[in-house]
C-alpha cells in the first residue's frame, strides 16, 4: 500500500462506504475478542498462498450464493465486527458492504499481502484457525 493510500484509508472510508482497517488493527480487534477475521478468497487461493492464522475461511461466492458456509457463522458472530480480507481488498470490500447492508458491523482489512507484510501470523488452510 502506498503512503498516500495509507493516509487516505485513515481519514475516509473506502469507496464502498466500508471502513478500511490496517492488518495490525484487525489482528488486535480479533485478539481482544471484538471482531472476527474472514478470508473471502476461494479455496484454491487459500491453498496457493496460505491464510491469516485467525481467519475463518468463507468464500465470497458462498456469501453471494446459497450461504451454506456463511449462515451458521453469521448467526454465531452477529455481535462481533466482521473484518474481511482477500487478495487485493476489492472482494473484501464487496463482502463487507453486503454484510453492512444487512445490519452487520464490518470493516475491510485489505489484501492477504498486507497481512503478510505486517509480519502477522499465517497458516496452511487445513490447519485450524488460531
Amino acid at each position: 500500500m502506498s503512503l498516500l493510500n495509507s493516509f487516505l484509508s485513515l481519514i475516509s472510508p473506502s469507496a464502498s462506504g466500508v471502513r478500511r482497517v490496517q492488518p495490525a488493527e484487525a489482528a488486535q480487534r480479533v485478539a481482544d475478542g471484538n471482531a472476527v477475521l474472514i478470508d473471502v478468497r476461494e479455496p484454491d487461493e487459500w491453498a496457493e498462498t496460505g491464510v491469516a492464522a485467525p481467519a475463518a475461511l468463507l468464500p465470497l461466492s458462498d456469501l453471494d450464493g446459497d450461504r451454506k458456509q456463511w449462515k451458521k457463522f453469521l448467526e454465531k458472530n452477529r455481535d462481533k465486527e466482521l473484518v474481511s480480507y482477500c487478495r487485493s481488498g476489492h472482494r473484501a470490500g464487496v463482502a463487507a458492504k453486503l454484510l453492512a447492508d444487512e445490519g452487520f458491523r464490518t470493516a475491510n482489512a485489505g489484501g492477504f499481502g498486507d497481512w503478510q507484510a505486517a509480519g502477522l501470523p499465517v497458516r496452511k488452510p487445513e490447519e485450524p484457525a488460531r
